[in-house]
């Protein structure tokens, strides 16, 4: 697989090297070229034809969403900001991933991923589709789970507990968090803490608190997992 071509716009120049000492630090990751000025940008990049371009949004002259706007088509965002309430308006450009300053390695690489998994050849429509149901061992047998019963998953250590709608019991069985997480589709489920795994068309409500309302149980989304979090469901929201 090629590597991935990004430019750099910011107009603050060490959130400019910050994000250039990510990039060189990604594998499959080749950096064009920086600007701190949006006109010089876009221009670079009508040129250039980057897969992704890193954008700030308040910036003189032309702001992020101005120039969004005037993108070539193969040319993916990824938006950097210190203001959360873009985010919904992020979605009218169909913007890949809305990263929030301070932005940390793992986010700045999970936002790559993203881009990373466009690239890889589509599967084929006539192939079967991916299963309703997935297997797992619960004591000395293999239970077939639907997953649209599932409401969220649990974790402690090496172990998970499947609770699962008309189930009064979770199903308990041998497996990691990061193994299940791998295992579920990423559009119908997501991870919000370190040990809970949520069916997102499950859940209740969520509270100014930060709290998940799904099931019987109240999950409060930490703060490494907040930003995720708060991008789906303004993403989702009217």
């Amino acid at each position: 697989m090629k590597p991935l071509s990004c430019i750099i716009v910011d107009d603050e120049p060490l959130a400019v090297k910050l994000l250039e000492s990510y990039v060189a630090k990604t594998p499959g990751l080749t950096q064009l070229a920086s600007f701190t000025d949006s006109i010089n940008a876009l221009n670079a990049v009508r040129e250039q034809k980057p897969d992704l371009l890193f954008l700030d949004i308040q910036m003189p002259n032309m702001d992020g969403m101005e120039l969004a706007h005037s993108l070539p088509e193969e040319t993916r965002v990824i938006f950097t900001t210190a203001f959360k309430e873009y985010a919904f308006e992020s979605y009218e450009v169909n913007a890949l991933d809305f990263l929030l300053k301070p932005i940390r390695y793992n986010k700045f690489l999970a936002a790559v991923e993203k881009a990373r998994k466009l690239q890889m050849p589509q599967p084929d429509s006539t192939q079967p589709s991916t299963p309703n149901t997935v297997f797992i061992r619960v004591d000395s047998e293999w239970r077939n789970i639907d997953i649209n019963s599932i409401v969220y998953v649990s974790g402690m250590k090496d172990y998970a507990m499947f609770y699962l709608e008309g189930e009064h019991k979770p199903l308990i069985t041998h497996l990691t968090m990061k193994a299940i997480e791998s295992m579920l589709p990423a559009s119908r489920f997501l991870r919000i803490h370190r040990s809970y795994i949520i069916a997102v068309d499950k859940i209740k409500k969520v509270d100014r608190n930060d709290c998940v309302y799904i099931g019987n149980e109240i999950i409060h989304v930490p703060e490494g997992y907040q930003d995720t979090f708060r991008y789906f469901i303004e993403g989702r929201s009217f």
